[in-house]
């Protein structure tokens, strides 16, 4: 059974609804991704499968444009997963180390810290699906945080808990 089966779909209005539930009720907070990442470009068509360990698959991206990054968490708890970032916005959010790519052709990058509001899916929500911004369907579970992108606020996408918890630091 396919996660998207197994729990409530929501749409993205709905997604959205939420935040502003949240936000009434004083849940919500800010956020910024704090944590060095790794990263290598993309090879274009390239599909990310973001796999969480203890959890399997939590989405799938597009193919690969010219100019696209595959980012790596350094988390052992979520086993680094990997996700597809648009060149675009990789350059809006991330600054790359001065240092060499390794043999394995990953190279650090530090987050530039763009602040976003955040939610945590609390136990009387439950879990449910919505469709992410590139057109996969997400799994969001209590304790999961809901990000919502400040400049662009139809931008919401699912961060596991333990990944959440270990990339970013709380700003209120």
């Amino acid at each position: 059974m396919s996660n998207d089966q197994r729990c409530q779909p929501l749409s993205l209005d709905d997604v959205l609804d939420l935040v502003d539930r949240a936000r009434a009720e004083g849940r919500t907070g800010l956020a910024r991704k704090s944590k060095a990442v790794d990263v290598r470009p993309a090879r274009v068509g390239e599909v990310i499968v973001t796999v969480i360990a203890g959890e399997g698959k939590e989405t799938q991206s597009h193919p690969a444009a010219a100019g696209d990054w595959v980012v790596r968490n350094r988390i052992a708890e979520t086993g680094e997963e990997q996700y597809l970032v648009d060149g675009g916005e990789f350059q809006e959010r991330y600054r790359l180390a001065d240092q060499p790519p390794g043999a394995d052709g990953w190279r650090k990058a530090l987050p530039l810290g763009q602040t976003v509001r955040y939610f945590v899916v609390s136990p009387e929500q439950g879990e449910f699906s919505f469709g992410a911004p590139w057109g996969e369907t997400m799994v969001a579970r209590p304790g999961d945080a809901i990000v919502q992108d400040h400049d662009n606020p139809r931008n919401i996408w699912r961060v596991a808990a333990v990944a959440f918890a270990g990339s970013y630091e709380l700003l209120r």
